[in-house]
């Protein structure tokens, strides 16, 4: 199973006039998601499957993801809130029939929760605003608790992607 753990993009600032699961992605949020989400598809990324958090900015975040990835399924999930446990994720995850290939639109820290969850280890992750990490894992592995751990492959940052493309225009 390949896992690619996308955090949403920067959302509008908190304040008084709506409440946090209301909060949009911003332009820069939209851009960084469509060049994270891109370089993807290019690398041959074809997930089967999009699940995201109900907050508005990881379901804005997983439509730009649908709409670049070619992903026919977005489900929306509570167990990928920013307070939730990994376990009840991959619980769902395991239900799931015919996703190999799975995007999870979240948000810290759930995501770099999962991500230490899935590789069985309390790695240290700068996971930045619309960034995106590869973990592959067998689908009968049990994470979190025995030997069978996923395999950390990549992670791509928007800030990476941009350089990437500002070098090759040279």
């Amino acid at each position: 199973m390949e896992l690619y753990l996308l955090r949403h993009g920067d959302a509008q600032p908190r304040d008084s006039s709506s409440t946090d699961a209301e909060r949009a992605l911003t332009r820069k949020g939209q851009q960084d998601v469509q060049t994270v989400t891109r370089q993807a598809r290019a690398g041959n990324v074809r997930p089967d499957v999009i699940l995201t958090s109900p907050l508005r900015r990881a379901k804005e975040t997983a439509a730009i993801a649908q709409k670049e990835m070619g992903v026919k399924r977005v489900l929306e999930t509570k167990a990928l809130l920013p307070e939730a446990a990994p376990e009840t994720l991959w619980k769902e995850l395991s239900s799931i029939e015919e996703a190999e290939r799975v995007v999870l639109a979240g948000h810290e820290p759930c995501m770099s929760r999962l991500a230490q969850f899935l590789l069985g280890a309390k790695v240290v992750l700068d996971f930045k605003k619309g960034a995106m990490l590869r973990v592959s894992i067998a689908r009968g592995s049990k994470p979190g608790a025995g030997a069978s751990h996923g395999v950390l492959k990549w992670m791509i940052t928007p800030r990476l992607v941009r350089k990437r493309t500002r070098d090759k225009a040279q």
